[in-house]
Parts: structure tokens; sequence; C-alpha cells
């Protein structure tokens, strides 16, 4: 009976379209120390398919003298540290009495591609593991009493969905390169991508030798650049260029003209060029620049071209201006010195000028007070940036009560597989706890017939770690948007509350939901989501007037918590309803509201209710929902952080 053959990979030469994307992997490919791409896009846009097909065109791998082809090593989402990095082989351990060290993933992708398929998904912390590996090239472990390091040099992709949650700042700096992929709008391309992928699934091995000659010809000019990269010359002029167009577009550290640079050689390499040009630094300005220059959630990811020009051609003026200087005869200007210095030029500390209180200064004569009403006191509007206002909401200090099971996050404490380790458990835990092993083998040394030597282990020995952590929560928001006096208040309150838990959330990995209430139902106006792009979106169409039905707000909340339990049974949540109490949306609505009320609270979610009452006269009724609800209560007017983290502490 004939086995069944693997089937052949989809080739890279074959893939339709997605040139940013091909030419970002194939730049890393000739340069790993560039330090990986990261691919945002949309389901369907063949962003897994690529990147498998790219391993193909990777150089063999000499492996303890027998030549082999370069890995592709998938990291699952749900991977631990250990499987990561490697581990103490305990079977060794129990076996021989010997430390020994079992190598994880990043050793298996050693001068191959490791995949991430949802790195967005992935722990922070596995995340930073990725990008330290691939930018030093090295694994170093000291964990455990195990002293190891390997070499882990590969091509680090990472893809993700941006409607899925975003990654945090910090570590959309650390990936080299970063693409964005849509579906292509132009038809005839859709119609040659369905093509081309039915020719493939009808015939697999015959579609692949159609490509074959193409996909040799990549590979073979992947390993000449790969030669010719170190002979590639970057001249001051270029380097010049890439800095400049760093400081234009105002990123943070240096990480970003390191980059640049590697890539804009890479790029010159593979071009078969020996020296970068103006137009590799464009190239590789395109690719490194985008995901760096997006500062905050809210601000649009990409990189307008417009600005990309301008910044080019001020570099492109400040090199030439260089060149000149360069080129002049004799010593350097001497600096300009204060006595040179026009009467409406700015003069600092050093040359008595206004921050001093030299003649120049609109502030007071003398040390006495300021007067900022009278003439030539205080500080003018002009003189120095106003500081945003601080607005009263700060989630950051958001907490849910108690220790929850260790969604991944930076929010509320939870038991989790990294953090500090509290102590010691005969389950398997997360992790070993080494000292505790070694105390319990111990005791029965004498029984197990040591006097010297090694230690003697035994399955039953074996502690494992309980460590505490920090997770995510979902964040429900019941917002009564009926037409009472208060409610554009308290539109404009949760507004504020959800966009600023937004921001946090960007990089606590929270989840966000907002139900309003008002007329006969209860509308879900933001799906639990961690995307801020599309919270923003929805926020925008939240609508008020009609009346109150709290009761099916309540139910709602109700309901949108128990599904999440199902997808994600980790993650714990908490309600915020901002609301008078004065229920009103159908037949007897308080009282079917307090019914609501105590439902949710004995599905176990912690609950804050925000008093938006207002007005001489108060019923107290928001109160009265607090006390069903079995949580939290504040009102509108003290709903700051310190306010509302402490009720939410309180409401266990």
């Amino acid at each position: 009976m004939e086995e069944d053959r693997p089937v052949a990979g989809f080739p890279f030469s074959a893939v339709v379209g997605q040139d940013q994307l091909r030419l970002a992997l194939i730049l890393c490919a000739v340069h790993p120390g560039i330090g990986g791409v990261l691919v945002r896009g949309e389901k369907g846009t063949a962003k897994s398919t690529v990147v498998r097909a790219l391993t193909a065109l990777l150089p063999a791998v000499d492996d303890a003298g027998t030549m082999r082809p370069a890995r592709l090593v998938e990291l699952p989402v749900g991977a631990t540290e250990d499987r990561v990095i490697g581990s103490i082989d305990l079977e060794k351990v129990l076996r021989d009495g010997e430390r020994a060290f079992q190598p994880g993933l990043l050793a298996a992708a050693h001068q191959g591609v490791l995949y991430v398929d949802e790195v967005n998904l992935l722990h922070d912390h596995l995340v930073d593991v990725l990008l330290d590996a691939a930018a030093m090239g090295r694994v170093h472990i000291e964990r455990d009493g195990i002293s190891h390091s390997h070499p882990a040099k590969f091509v680090l992709v990472g893809t993700m969905n941006p409607e899925e949650g975003e990654l945090r700042p910090q570590l959309l700096d650390r990936f080299g390169l970063a693409v964005d992929v849509a579906a292509s709008r132009d038809v005839d391309v859709r119609m040659e991508v369905v093509r081309r992928r039915l020719d493939y699934e009808r015939d697999p091995e015959a579609f692949v030798a159609r490509y074959e000659s193409a996909d040799h010809e990549l590979a073979a000019e992947i390993l000449t650049a790969r030669e010719k990269l170190d002979s590639v010359e970057l001249s001051n002029r270029e380097l010049r260029r890439i800095a400049s167009l760093c400081a234009s577009f105002d990123v943070d550290g240096m990480r970003a003209d390191l980059v640049l640079a590697r890539t804009a050689t890479a790029h010159a390499a593979w071009r078969g060029d020996t020296e970068v040009t103006a137009e590799d630094v464009r190239v590789a300005a395109e690719l490194t620049l985008p995901h760096r220059r997006r500062r905050d959630p809210f601000d649009e990811p990409g990189l307008d071209q417009q600005q990309l020009d301008d910044a080019l051609e001020q570099a492109d003026q400040d090199a030439q201006s260089q060149v000149e200087d360069d080129a002049r005869d004799g010593e350097p200007e001497p600096p300009e010195s204060p006595e040179d210095r026009g009467p409406d030029e700015d003069r600092g500390p050093e040359d008595g000028g206004p921050e001093d209180g030299g003649p120049d200064d609109e502030g007071p004569d003398d040390d006495g007070p300021e007067d900022p009403d009278g003439p030539g006191g205080g500080v003018r509007a002009t003189d120095r940036p106003s500081a945003p206002p601080a607005g009263e909401f700060k989630a950051k200090l958001l907490e849910v009560p108690g220790v929850g099971e260790g969604a991944p996050g930076r929010r509320s404490r939870s038991m989790s597989s990294r953090g500090r380790v509290v102590r010691s458990t005969r389950e398997r835990g997360h992790g070993l706890h080494l000292t505790s092993t070694v105390f319990a083998a111990a005791e029965s040394q004498v029984a197990r017939g040591r006097t010297a030597g090694r230690l003697r282990l035994a399955p039953a020995d074996l502690r494992g770690a309980i460590r505490e952590g920090r997770e995510g929560n979902l964040i429900v928001f019941v917002v009564d948007a009926s037409g009472s006096m208060a409610a554009r208040d308290r539109l404009s309150a949760v507004t504020g509350a959800v966009v600023s838990l937004l921001r946090d959330a960007y990089q606590r990995r929270d989840k966000v939901a907002v139900i309003t209430v008002r007329g006969r139902e209860a509308e879900l106006v933001l799906p639990p989501t961690s995307s801020v792009d599309i919270a923003v979106r929805r926020l925008q169409s939240m609508r008020t007037g009609g009346k109150s039905p709290l009761a099916e707000g309540f139910l709602r909340a109700r309901d949108v918590v128990l599904r999440e339990r199902l997808r994600d049974p980790q993650r714990r949540a908490l309600v915020v309803t901002l609301t008078d109490g004065r229920a009103t949306g159908g037949k007897d609505a308080l009282h079917r509201a307090r019914v609501a009320a105590h439902l949710l609270a004995d599905a176990s979610v912690a609950s804050i209710v925000v008093d938006c009452e207002t007005g001489l006269v108060r019923l107290g009724l928001a109160a009265e929902l607090a006390r069903e609800l079995r949580g939290g209560y504040v009102r509108l007017a003290e709903l700051s952080a310190q306010q509302v983290a402490g009720v939410v502490r309180a409401a266990a």
C-alpha cells in the first residue's frame, strides 16, 4: 500500500500581490539582525501562506556536519516559557542524578524561521523573550540552578489581526519591520488569486513544479545578498539621512535608526549594489517607521507619504549642506558668542536670558509672589506650552477584587504561569519549585540508602511553583442613556471613562464592552474587544433619549459576561453601571431592575454603581441597586481614580 506523501507547500513565487510583505520577509532573510517582521492585516490575506513559503528559500543549514533544509518552527499562543526557552531535563535528573538542559523552540528555530500566528494574543513576557533572542542571536538561561547559552539566529515573523487587539507600543518597537496587508480591490488580481489557489488544490505537486525555477532563483539571490552584505558601504551622507529621518518622525530611542540602517544595507545587497542609496533608505523607512510613530492607541497606523517626502527632502538638504561644509578648507567657524546675537534672539540662562530674570524677562522683578493679573505678572501663554487637562477618570487604578486564574494582562492580581513565586504545591504548578523539591527529597535520603554522593530523587519529591502575577479583565459599562436631564452628563462621563480605560487597556490587555439602555431595550454598542480602533468607532454611534429600561441593561450585561466566560474562562469581569436608578422602561420597571441586579450578583460578577442623580431631591435609587448588585457605590461627582479603586476592591 502506497504511503501518503506530505502535501507540498504553496510556492513563494506564486503568491499574487503582497509585494511589500514579500520584500520585508526577503530583507529579514538577507539580514536576520533586522529583528523580524510584524504582519498586520485582516483575515484571509495570505499572511500565513507567505510566511510558510519563505522557509523553502532559506539556505541549507549545517547541522553537525550534515546539511539539512531550514526549519519553520511555529510557536503556539498557549506555549509556556519552559517550552519556548527550554528547561531542566527532569528525566535525566531523576534517572542519572545529573543536571541537564532540554532546549526549547528557540533552539529548534536556529537558522530557520520562527513563526508566531496571532502574536498579539501571546503573553507579553514571551514576546519579550522572542524579540530579545531575535535581536541578540543567542539565548541565555539562568534558572533553577542551570546556566546555559546557545545560538538562536532566526527570522522572526509575527502575524496578527488588529481587530483582535493591539500590541502595546513597547513591543511594537521591538519588531524590526511592520507591514499592513489587505486584500486587493482590483478584480483582475482577485481573480488570479482564486485561480492559482484552485490550481494548487487540484494538483499541488504540478503547481509547485511550475514555480520551482522561480523559487530556486529567489533562493540563490538571497544567498548572494547574504554573502555580499558585509561589503555594502553605508556612507556618512546616507547615515545622516537616516538619522535625520528618525529625528523628523520623533521616534523614541535609537532602535529605529539601527534597524533602518540594517534594512537599507540589506536592500542594497538585495539589489546587488555595493553602496546604500537614497532609494534604499526610503524603502527601509516605509518598513521601519510606520509602527514606531504610533504613540497613542488612537493614532492612525501607517505612514503619511507626504510627511515622508518632506522628511526625505529635508534630510537630503541637511546631507548636502554637510557635504559642502566638509569640502570647505580651513577650520570650522567658532560657535556664536552671546555678544554676536541680535536683540530678538532667544538667550538661555547662561546668557542672562529670560530664564534667570534678565532684561527680557516678562516675570516679576524680585523674588516675591507673582501677580497673574498685574502688568508683566505671571507667565504668558506664548512662553511655554500648557499641559493638557488631566482626565477625571484614570482607569489604570481599576482592579477586580480577589485573585484570578491568570488571563494574560497587567491589571488585577492572579495566579498565573509567570510572576513571583509565592509558595510550592504537590501539584504540577507553574514550573519546578527547586528548593521545596530538594527539601522533600532530603527527608527520604536515609530510607533510600544514600550515605554519600548525589541526591536520590523520586517522582514523589517533585514540587510545583505557585506564582502570583497580573491578569487582564473584561470591563462592561452599562450606561443609562435615557432622556433625563443628566443623560448628557452621564454620557460624557462614561465616554471619558471608556476612553481612559481603552488607553490603559492597550497596555494592560483588557477587554472592554459598552451597553446603553434607552427606550425599550438595552443595546450592546461595543461588544467585548481589545481593539481600540473598533472601540472608538463604536463609541461615536452612541445615542440618547427615551425611557430607562435598567432591567434589560443588567440582563444584557449578565448575558455578555456569561458568554465571555465560555470563550475566555480565565478572564474575570467588572460591570460599571452609570445611572440615577430611576428605571422607567416597561411595567413595574424598578422592581424588575432590582430582580435583574440580583441575578447579575448571583453570577458572581464584581460591580460598581456610579450614581448620576442630580437636583435637590434625591431618591437614592442607585444606592439601592448597588446593594442588590452586592457591589460598590460612588456618586458621579466623586468619580475619581481613588474613589473607584476603593469601591472596586471592596466589592467582593
